[in-house]
């Protein structure tokens, strides 16, 4: 079923609005508004989570509403229910109409409309049965159990989502979207001695669980996790100071992500509150350095056919040979700075406004292989995963702790290190980029971004970069 005729069904026939009405009553509301639409949204969720071999939780749960926005100028009016009634939606009108004074009451154009479908539009709720769920991760943790007798511990999820949504502007124009998204993710603590050491892996995507249930997909996700912590249990304290550090490719761009890309999002510089604002056409990376956020990628996790506002979703060029081309928009703040929205307008559910956000963002490759990079290395860090991480997007200061690195001495790479943390300056660090592999990976499909108390589901990747004289953080004495 085409994803209209599912939106359809959904926001209309199964609940009983009218069309017709729906539409008079978002036109009256936006009328003398520079922009807005009416978020149409239905969510079906669910998550087990197996710890020790037993059952923690399990979750299903159904939501949907409605949000209605109408914007004048800078200001937003957005009311939102859970009740899809015209009744409910009419006072929503009566309070975003208080939105409006001094403006043309021209409505900016809808958005493009657009015919790409980059994922299946099946419901992987729907697809497998409860018990098969169960069943797979105490699979999992019986493999994982059964490679490593050091264990003590193993924490397996399977969490997965299936959201339609339809954005209906003033005039009666519509888009759809039929959003499917998965994760498997497996911990595991295990020990030595009185040590003890953690590792975790995931894998997800806009795709239905049938990937991830196949035993080969799953065995590697154990068999990664094992091995970062069996890695982890034989490091030694990581060293402290100024020196290089040989980023690996895929999860690492999570820095890239954090440290680079919020920083180049609409409304923070046209609010002139980004450490990239007022720099477009300006040198603020090392030659060679190319970063796109591109949502067109099939079945990844941060791609959307459309926005939340119903703009297709797109690659943008952010960063190209190093020199800033652009920011991330979505319509108020595009539409405030001259431009168009690039596809970036996101919000995490009919509660909330839509804000510019990242789809998948990553660094392209270049010409170096991973092997003469650490080759080229002194001495410094390799970091291959990391953890949590902080960034202060106007002064672009960021500190990210790795959760596996190693020590790269003479070109040849060392021991595991624990407790390296890296601390830099986004902004900096790019002009610091000294090589760029030739093996650009996207992660595997397991992040989220917070923005404003709103989180997305997003991509982030990027070659094997080294990047000198960043300031890591250890624990060696």
């Amino acid at each position: 079923m085409p994803h209209d005729a599912h939106a359809h069904e959904l926001f209309f026939v199964r609940a009983g609005l009218d069309p017709e009405a729906v539409t008079k009553i978002v036109a009256d509301a936006l009328d003398g508004a520079d922009d807005g639409e009416l978020f149409l949204e239905y969510r079906q969720s669910e998550s087990v989570v197996l710890d020790d071999r037993q059952i923690k939780s399990a979750s299903f749960d159904t939501a949907q509403g409605f949000g209605l926005r109408s914007v004048a100028g800078e200001a937003q009016g957005y009311a939102h229910g859970s009740e899809l009634s015209e009744d409910a939606i009419r006072r929503a009108a009566t309070t975003v109409k208080a939105v409006r004074s001094g403006h043309s009451g021209i409505l900016a154009d809808g958005p493009a409309r657009t015919n790409a479908v980059l994922y299946t539009d099946l419901n992987p709720l729907a697809l497998v049965p409860f018990e098969a769920k169960v069943k797979l991760l105490e699979e999992i943790d019986g493999y994982a159990r059964g490679r490593e007798p050091r264990i003590k511990q193993v924490s397996t999820s399977l969490t997965g989502s299936w959201q339609a949504v339809t954005i209906l502007r003033a005039d009666g124009t519509h888009a759809a979207d039929i959003r499917p998204l998965v994760r498997l993710n497996v911990s595991v603590v295990v020990a030595q001695g009185e040590r003890m050491e953690t590792g975790s892996h995931g894998i997800g995507g806009r795709v239905t669980y049938d990937g991830m249930m196949e035993v080969a997909s799953w065995r590697r996700c154990v068999d990664e996790a094992l091995r970062q912590a069996a890695i982890n249990l034989e490091s030694i304290p990581a060293p402290a100071g100024e020196m290089s550090v040989v980023l690996g490719p895929g999860w690492p761009g999570v820095m890239l992500h954090e440290a680079i890309g919020h920083g180049l999002e609409g409304d923070f510089n046209r609010k002139g509150t980004s450490a990239f604002s007022g720099k477009i056409g300006e040198r603020v990376a090392a030659p060679g350095v190319t970063v796109v956020d591109d949502g067109t990628l099939a079945d990844r996790r941060g791609s959307i056919t459309i926005d939340d506002e119903g703009t297709p979703g797109g690659r943008t060029v952010l960063i190209e040979d190093g020199i800033l081309k652009g920011y991330l928009q979505d319509r108020l703040n595009g539409r405030l700075s001259g431009v168009a929205s690039t596809g970036n307008g996101r919000r995490q559910s009919y509660a909330h406004p839509p804000i510019p956000r990242m789809t998948n963002t990553f660094m392209l490759a270049g010409e170096r292989s991973p092997d003469e990079i650490i080759a080229s290395v002194r001495k410094g860090i390799f970091a291959v995963n990391f953890g949590g991480g902080q960034v202060d997007i106007t002064s672009g200061k960021f500190v990210f702790a790795a959760t596996e690195a190693y020590l790269i001495e003479n070109g040849r790479l060392g021991a595991a290190v624990k407790g390296a943390t890296l601390i830099g300056n986004g902004p900096d660090a790019l002009t610091r980029v000294a090589m760029i592999g030739n093996d650009l990976a996207i992660d595997p499909g397991v992040g989220t971004c917070g923005k404003d108390g709103q989180g997305v589901p997003v991509g982030v990747g990027q070659p094997t970069l080294r990047i000198d004289g960043l300031t890591v953080g250890g624990t060696a004495v």
